[in-house]
């Protein structure tokens, strides 16, 4: 892949096709559920391994202008989209304050990236393109100031959350990783209260992930939550929640729902 100041989308596409694998392609096909009617119905491999993706990414990070890389967000490739979300977390990364820098350092520019990612956030329409950005840069962002000193409007999440499509939904929550990381969990919560009744799979499972989460660093606070909502879970988001539980607790929340 050609280096330099810029690196070009055409570049980085042309690279991840030259490793394509039609074994790796048919796995992937499987486990993203691409069939009809699937939730990944028409999604297209080109069947790389994460860690190829990523080696891709390491290549190129911060070498990519925003434009390059919204072309690579609309390619009809999975891993090219993953490529790019995973250029985005690099750029987020980057345009964090330094030591014994102001909290404001670099804040223009992680507004302009998160005002981007959430302009193509629909790109990010898989669980593992959701998971593997979102957190790393919504959840970020809303950790650190605004140019003028201000904190994020944390109702971003609200907005996402109660989006028609559900990938922004997960998003909505998984982007809370950053937060509950911060032991913040107030976010967490709100938003699980919003998707508690979402009726796909995909946004049981984020919903739990996340309450299980809360509660490996608060046993107190996801005990409180259950206390109550576990009668109204989805029993997927519920097994997620209590799944580091020893036996006898897990018995105890499974028989409440």
């Amino acid at each position: 892949m050609p280096t330099g100041t810029h690196t070009k989308a055409e570049d980085i596409i042309d690279t991840m096709l030259a490793m394509e694998d039609e074994a790796q392609r048919q796995i992937l096909c499987r486990f993203f559920k691409t069939g009809k009617g699937e939730y990944g119905e028409g999604d297209r491999f080109i069947g790389l391994r994460v860690p190829q993706t990523r080696a891709v990414v390491k290549e190129a990070r911060l070498t990519v202008p925003l434009p390059e890389i919204e072309k690579l967000l609309y390619s009809q490739w999975h891993e090219v989209r993953l490529c790019a979300l995973l250029l985005l977390v690099e750029e987020m990364k980057a345009a964090l304050p330094r030591r014994n820098r102001p909290d404001t350092d670099g804040a223009e520019r992680r507004q302009e990236i998160t005002t981007f990612f959430l302009c193509h956030a629909g790109q990010a329409n898989n669980w593992d393109l959701v998971d593997l950005s979102c957190g790393y840069i919504l959840g970020t962002w809303l950790l650190h100031p605004l140019p003028n000193g201000s904190m994020p409007d944390r109702n971003v999440l609200d907005r996402l959350a109660h989006s028609d499509c559900m990938w922004k939904q997960r998003i909505a929550i998984v982007s809370t990783i950053a937060l509950i990381r911060e032991y913040q969990y107030g976010d967490t919560l709100r938003i699980a209260n919003i998707l508690l009744k979402h009726p796909h799979d995909l946004i049981h499972k984020a919903v739990g992930w996340m309450l299980r989460e809360v509660g490996k660093r608060d046993i107190e606070v996801l005990r409180e939550y259950l206390e109550g909502h576990a009668a109204d879970m989805a029993r997927t988001t519920l097994r997620y929640s209590i799944e580091r539980m020893d036996e006898t607790e897990r018995q105890y929340w499974l028989k409440a729902k």
